[in-house]
């Protein structure tokens, strides 16, 4: 842009070309042209056809003569459209619009009936004035960026009003989310803030954690109904529980966004369900790829139990695998693969050969091995139950 062009003057106003008598010839007709315009709207307006009585009549009145004194003083000058209090209440009544749950379209709809109505009026009373086609042609004109001002103005409030509701909700969502991992509020209190925050409660709802850097988005992608908090580190979801095809949705939101979902339960259960999927992502190999399922800590259970007291886990280990801790480490990871193999399968050689890919024969040799090795241990129970952990905690097999 050039020079010249940033400093050149705004455009004229098209009622800069109206005569300043238009404004006398045409303000008797402000009250049966306020009538007409109330008549009028309902009809062809579905959301404001409802009876105009009390605070709603006497609103709808006050707004529809002050915008039409407004316009009838802006022939033959270069006034704004709007003066600042003509703005001020134009703009409420776009606020007006959200708060009662509305679309703009309704008011919008409207100003462009309210606006053929006004230019119907008008040009007939300024043809029966003797005020010529010029004029008529101005006028319309005139009334056409009159009401785009006014259109402007009032979408401008409303888009400010939803903004600050949408953030208002998201504190009071952030703050829900906080007792809830504090796990300290009573249901009374829990509610309110549920109420409060615009949520209705579900009957479960299953946690979900993700990397901040792969929360973009994720509030759409989750669906509606959905609480998303974003923290310091991590985003936070709260996703109602939607039956049957819920695993698998949730799947499909989620992967390769390196995401954890605890298990579902209700509001008093939403710390435990963070936790418990937070310490299932941290005990198995971080999932970054696109085509990388999310964690479902209700499958990892196991390793959530070995990670709750690493020391007493690391000490059983230590103990229970004492046998083969003379063993050349190759030696040692093949018997501690196939006992672990053997006691998933109940002692059955067909699977564990068919899980470590070896000959059946090649299992009963290291069986045996394990039977000298260990003794009646492997007849025990409880000893039988330790091995499976302590290879777990060592091998972080999933379960």
């Amino acid at each position: 842009m050039s020079s010249d062009e940033m400093l050149a003057p705004p455009p004229e106003p098209p009622w800069l070309a109206l005569p300043p008598e238009v404004s006398d010839r045409l303000r008797p007709l402000t009250p049966s042209l306020v009538e007409a315009i109330i008549e009028a709207v309902p009809q062809l307006v579905p959301a404001y056809a409802r009876p105009l009585e009390g605070n709603f009549g006497r609103g709808l009145r006050t707004g529809v003569a002050a915008a039409l004194e407004r316009f009838l003083e802006l022939p033959g000058t270069v006034l704004p459209a709007l003066s600042d209090q003509s703005r001020q209440l134009v703009a409420a009544l776009g606020r007006g619009e959200f708060r009662h749950g509305r679309s703009m379209d309704a008011l919008l709809g409207a100003y462009r009936m309210g606006a053929r109505v006004t230019f119907r009026e008008m040009s007939r009373r300024s043809m029966e004035e003797g005020l010529g086609p010029a004029v008529v042609v101005d006028l319309g004109e005139s009334i056409m960026a009159y009401i785009d001002e006014l259109s402007a103005v009032s979408a401008e409030a409303y888009a400010f009003e939803q903004s600050e509701r949408a953030g208002a909700v998201d504190r009071r969502r952030a703050e829900l989310l906080e007792l809830l991992l504090l796990g300290q509020a009573d249901e009374t209190a829990l509610r309110q803030a549920a109420s409060l925050a615009d949520w209705v409660v579900p009957a479960q709802v299953a946690v979900v954690t993700l990397p901040l850097e792969h929360a973009e988005g994720i509030r759409q992608r989750l669906g509606p109904g959905v609480i998303v908090v974003e923290r310091e580190t991590d985003a936070v979801a709260l996703v109602p529980e939607r039956g049957p095809r819920h695993r698998a949705e949730l799947d499909r939101a989620l992967t390769g966004r390196g995401a954890a979902i605890g298990p579902a339960g209700g509001l008093e259960q939403v710390a435990q369900s963070l936790r418990l999927a937070v310490l299932a992502a941290s005990m198995l190999p971080p999932r970054e790829s696109p085509d990388e399922p999310p964690v479902w800590a209700d499958e990892h259970m196991t390793e959530v139990v070995l990670a709750a007291e690493p020391s007493a886990v690391g000490e059983l280990a230590r103990r229970r695998l004492a046998p083969l801790a003379g063993l050349p480490d190759s030696q040692r990871a093949k018997l501690e693969e196939t006992l672990l193999a053997w006691l998933r399968h109940w002692g059955q050689r067909a699977p564990i050969a068919e899980e470590l890919g070896i000959h059946g024969q090649t299992v009963g040799y290291r069986v045996q091995q394990l039977r000298e090795l260990f003794g009646d241990d492997l007849r025990d129970p409880k000893a039988r139950f330790e091995l499976e952990i302590a290879l777990r905690s060592e091998n972080r097999v999933p379960a």
